[in-house]
């Protein structure tokens, strides 16, 4: 998987521009749907990623991309059930999530959030 680009609001990846969230699960690009944790978007103020959502759990690392400037809150329930799974959850602004995808992908999913 080859990461291209990374600007506010876009990421390409393998040449193909993504104007939306994505979710990498097992080499496979998807929109990353929210819609389960916007229930959750008032007591954050963002809609938070929370364990609601469909999370690429089959991976040995999950690397979730926190946007830009770092702002999308990581409900505990998904850390806690990272921990649960023993998978190692790395929550990082996506510019350095991305420099952690290209570093080390074997066995890693990831979520990136491409704005704030």
């Amino acid at each position: 998987m080859r990461f291209d680009k990374f600007s506010f609001g876009s990421i390409m990846i393998d040449g193909v521009t993504y104007d939306y969230d994505v979710v990498i699960d097992r080499g496979e690009v998807a929109k990353r749907k929210k819609k389960a944790s916007k229930q959750f978007r008032d007591e954050y103020g963002h809609t938070p990623l929370s364990i609601e959502e469909k999370i690429p759990w089959q991976c040995q690392r999950l690397v979730i991309g926190t946007g830009a400037d770092g702002a999308l809150p990581v409900m505990n329930e998904v850390k806690q059930e990272a921990e649960r799974r023993k998978i190692e959850l790395l929550i990082l602004p996506t510019p350095q999530a991305i420099e952690a995808l290209k570093k080390n992908a074997a066995e890693t999913n990831a979520i990136l959030h491409i704005t704030c």
